[in-house]
C-alpha cells in the first residue's frame, strides 16, 4: 500500500495502520514487526473493509451496480454470473488477439511477405471480435431481462453518462 494511502486511513478512520499492513502490533504501538503466519492474533477488521464493504479490487464493478440500482441478493448472484462470463469472454479475446499480432509479425519477420498468413492472423481477429460482440450482447439480453423497469432506466442513466462502461 502506499504511504499516503495509509496515511488516508489512519487520519480519516483513527486507526494506526502503516505500510506493512494492520495487526495488532500496529494498534500497540510495537516497533517489531507482524507475523502473518502467527495464530494468536485477534481478528482484524481493516480500514478498507469498514470504508468501502470489501478488500480492494475484489467485485468492485459488481458491488457498485449493486449498490447504485439496489439489486436484490438473487439479482447480484445472477448478475456475478453474467459479469464472470462475459470475462471469461474478453480473457479469451485478449488471448487471441495476441495470437493474431503474432502471426502479423511472423509474416513481416519472414524473408518474403506471406499474404496467407497476414489474411488468416487478421481474418481470426475479425472472427475474435464477433465472438465478443455477440457476448456481450447476450450479457446485455440477460441484464434486461434480470432487472426491474426501475433498475433498468438507472443503468441506462449511469450508461449515458459514462459512469460505467460496456
Amino acid at each position: 500500500m502506499h504511504p499516503a494511502f495509509a496515511s488516508f486511513f489512519s487520519r480519516h478512520h483513527g486507526h494506526g495502520c502503516g505500510p506493512q499492513g494492520c495487526g495488532p502490533n500496529e494498534a500497540r504501538g510495537s516497533e517489531e514487526p507482524r507475523d502473518p503466519r502467527s495464530e494468536d492474533r485477534a481478528p482484524h477488521e481493516h480500514p478498507w473493509q469498514r470504508a468501502f464493504g470489501g478488500h480492494p479490487g475484489v467485485r468492485r464493478p459488481l458491488r457498485f451496480l449493486a449498490y447504485k440500482l439496489e439489486m436484490s441478493e438473487a439479482q447480484v448472484t445472477q448478475f456475478a454470473k453474467i459479469l464472470d462470463e462475459l470475462k471469461v469472454e474478453r480473457a479469451q479475446a485478449e488471448v487471441d488477439e495476441r495470437r493474431s499480432l503474432i502471426g502479423i509479425a511472423d509474416a513481416l519477420a519472414s524473408e518474403t511477405y506471406d499474404k496467407t498468413k497476414v489474411a488468416e492472423a487478421t481474418a481470426h481477429r475479425v472472427r475474435t471480435a464477433e465472438k465478443l460482440r455477440d457476448a456481450v450482447a447476450k450479457a446485455l439480453e440477460q441484464t434486461h431481462a434480470l432487472l426491474q423497469p426501475t433498475q433498468r432506466e438507472r443503468l441506462a442513466y449511469l450508461v449515458r453518462t459514462g459512469r460505467i462502461t460496456i
